[in-house]
């Protein structure tokens, strides 16, 4: 077992240097902690991932904070989870700085404008892996990803409600209570014997100053409460928070238009570590530096108390069946939101003939190709300035 230090150094350079989202993040884990360096047990690694899928927050940070939660209790984890968040957060808030400052010259304006496209190609293979990974050939799952997305494109926001009732369906679908099993399968038997009404209706599976300038702080406790709400009820990826961020930070508050959003998105995907560090983005364009804090503090503290209470007793409920078909219904709820959230901003970053052929060209390249994603956003800022440039 290593020292706590050697945990956090390395925590740092992969919260530094570990490009590629929350699924490359998780891997280079196993990888380097598990396979190369044999700093923990394969069950020890497993253990922190299935507690990592169960609970809401961003994926890779979930683990990492509940690695070091094994290794040194409380210290670990939040030392850890400081040492993961803390290098991206400070690149974050520095091109945050950057965007405020000059975000009204032509270049800058050059940049977003094609790497706005090139996100969206990006989402969509995000949200498609997302999909296939937690919906599968389920066709509940499916039913649950299909209305999530319709509301979120008919609503262009999201209704965290919607979350809570989608698992409470697969709940009682997939691993009903004891007192309703006997119930539930008498009504399946008679399905199966009257093809047609009952059978069509059952879901079952055979169904320092930000764009405005020094923020008041009754601003300041809103960004707080939003981006916990944010850290607190959202499942899966990274990606899985945007829609909740859009519905929130757009159509709710106004704080940015869909343009602003975008850009946030775009440089969650340019920076290495947490794909949801995005928050810092938005909240540095609201309310300056303490937005930024607030709004990281807001997503990553439940993360945290998301680890370090449930821990000890984890083992107890883990393979509990009402539990694992209620984050399955969350989940497809998330996929589907995303998926819906990607038509939703694609409607505001295509926006002409060169952004369409942007965001396809981004979309076929991650499809076939394993391209990081900062050097492909990197590319479509290039093509951003010189299009702006030819023009």
């Amino acid at each position: 077992m290593p020292s706590l230090w050697a945990l956090v150094c390395y925590f740092l350079y992969l919260g530094s240097l570990g490009f590629g989202g929350p699924v490359a993040l998780v891997g280079y884990m196993q990888r380097d902690l598990v396979e190369r360096r044999a700093w923990f047990s394969r069950e020890t690694y497993m253990k922190g991932l299935a507690l990592s899928q169960l609970a809401p927050g961003p994926l890779a940070a979930q683990l990492a904070i509940c690695l070091g939660y094994a290794h040194s209790r409380i210290a670990g984890a939040t030392l850890v989870g400081l040492a993961f968040v803390l290098p991206s957060y400070a690149m974050t808030v520095a091109i945050a700085w950057l965007y405020v400052r000059y975000g009204g010259l032509p270049w800058m304006q050059a940049v977003f404008y094609s790497v706005g496209a090139a996100v969206i190609g990006i989402i969509v293979r995000a949200s498609w892996k997302l999909t296939r990974l937690t919906v599968g050939t389920d066709r509940l799952l499916w039913a649950l990803f299909g209305a999530m997305a319709l509301v979120t494109v008919w609503t262009e926001t999201e209704i965290g409600s919607l979350f809570v009732l989608c698992g409470v369906v697969a709940l009682l679908v997939q691993a009903p209570p004891h007192r309703w099993a006997e119930r539930f399968a008498a009504l399946r038997r008679r399905a199966r014997g009257r093809p047609g009404r009952l059978q069509a209706w059952l879901p079952l599976p055979a169904v320092v100053g930000g764009l405005g300038g020094s923020a008041p702080p009754e601003t300041l406790a809103q960004i707080l409460w939003f981006f916990t709400k944010a850290g607190a009820f959202v499942f899966g990826s990274g990606l899985a928070i945007v829609p909740f961020l859009y519905g929130g930070v757009v159509q709710q508050y106004g704080w940015l238009d869909d343009r602003q959003f975008l850009d946030a998105v775009a440089v969650a995907m340019l920076t290495p570590g947490p794909v949801v560090i995005t928050v810092a983005f938005i909240g540095y364009l609201v309310a300056g530096q303490a937005g930024a804090f607030m709004a990281a503090l807001g997503v990553f503290l439940p993360v945290w108390l998301f680890v370090v209470v449930p821990y000890p007793w984890f083992d107890r409920f883990s393979e509990n069946p009402q539990v694992k078909a209620f984050v399955r219904g969350v989940t497809a709820a998330a996929a589907g939101a995303i998926a819906g959230a990607c038509v939703v901003l694609a409607r505001r970053a295509v926006v002409d003939v060169p952004t369409l052929g942007i965001a396809v060209a981004a979309l076929l390249v991650t499809w076939r190709a394993r391209v990081p994603e900062p050097l492909l956003i990197a590319g479509a800022a290039a093509l951003g300035l010189g299009l702006a440039w030819a023009r």
